[in-house]
């Protein structure tokens, strides 16, 4: 079986533990390297959030996919690497450089400095993360969504305004400041996909998405991960043309968001925040939309019109309890 996967964030690296379980493989190991006869699995990755910091190109929702899917995550902060030391970052304050609401550590830095030397010397994301990966043997073959850069910004009323209330102007702060800075407290006017437009899907994304016998979405935010996957030309309009059938599950259980601030991005754009909201949200691919069918946690009332509704435990404590959410979204095609 060929599965693709769109996913983003954290929660969505959870996910390909997951899908690895259910294939049985290993989580954290290599999966059947080399047997080409084997299942594969395809994750077309959210890069909406990479940012430039001290000269480095960052992409936090790549790189929680390598880390986590390898073993390496530090799975009690929820993102970079286990075990890790902040030397660097430490050096960084003391010249008043360092960017304090997002700090790199030093395991980190490394993964930072490869992918940025390759960047500069013309290699595509695309084939930067193969490179990374062939380390990190994820046992998942990991796409970023585009070869061009794209970055999600946040129209917000100006948090250094000292004139009078309510008259401050608009302005776009990266995504990454808007969510690690304010920690989503500025409400969000608009979401901007800055590069979508000219981006292209990275190499082999539409493959992927043409080959594939099932289609995931995953549990991800559906603003700021699933949204700038769709935003560029190309990869929409390939899910509601795949022949395989597309399922979503959603990022909610009893209308909040387990983690991140899914609530906050979903009420920015006027999705109501329950796990029906973002099924009609997603929408029906036989009218257009994504998907063909919805996983929701149990004892969730979703009425998504043209989309088939199953129900499961969507709690991912472990990779065998995200497995059976994998099983779950299998039995919603048959």
């Amino acid at each position: 079986m060929k599965i693709t996967v769109l996913t983003g964030g954290v929660g969505g690296a959870k996910f390909l533990l997951g899908v690895k379980a259910f294939l049985g493989w290993d989580p954290t190991g290599p999966g059947p390297d080399g047997d080409p006869g084997a299942d594969q699995v395809t994750a077309i990755v959210n890069i909406g959030d990479d940012i430039r910091l001290h000269g480095l190109q960052v992409c936090p929702d790549l790189d929680s996919c390598l880390y986590t899917l390898s073993g390496v995550a530090d799975t009690e902060r929820g993102w970079g690497r286990k075990d890790e030391t902040w030397t660097a970052a430490a050096e960084l304050a003391a010249y008043g450089a360092e960017a304090p609401w997002f700090a790199l550590g030093d395991k980190d830095i490394a993964t930072h400095l490869v992918r940025t030397r390759m960047l500069d010397a013309g290699y595509p994301l695309s084939a930067v993360t193969a490179a990374l990966a062939a380390k990190w043997r994820p046992g998942v073959t990991l796409l970023p969504m585009s070869d061009e850069r794209v970055e999600t910004h946040v129209v917000v009323a100006d948090p250094t305004w000292t004139g009078p209330a309510g008259e401050a102007p608009d302005v776009a702060l990266h995504f990454q400041e808007w969510w690690t800075r304010y920690r989503a407290s500025l409400p969000a006017k608009a979401f901007l996909t800055i590069g979508s437009d000219e981006a292209r899907p990275a190499n082999g994304v539409l493959e992927a998405i043409a080959e594939a016998d099932l289609i995931l979405v995953a549990p991800s935010n559906p603003v700021v991960s699933i949204g700038p996957i769709l935003a560029v030309p190309g990869i929409k309009e390939a899910v509601v043309a795949a022949k395989a059938p597309v399922v979503g599950v959603s990022p909610l259980i009893a209308g909040k968001p387990l983690r991140g601030h899914a609530d906050a991005c979903l009420q920015a754009i006027g999705v109501e925040v329950s796990a029906q909201g973002v099924g009609r949200h997603y929408g029906a691919r036989s009218d257009g939309g994504l998907i063909d069918a919805f996983l929701v946690a149990e004892g969730e009332n979703a009425d998504v019109p043209g989309v088939r509704i199953g129900e499961a435990p969507l709690l991912m404590t472990d990779p065998s309890a995200t497995a059976k959410m994998v099983h779950a979204c299998l039995e919603l095609t048959r």
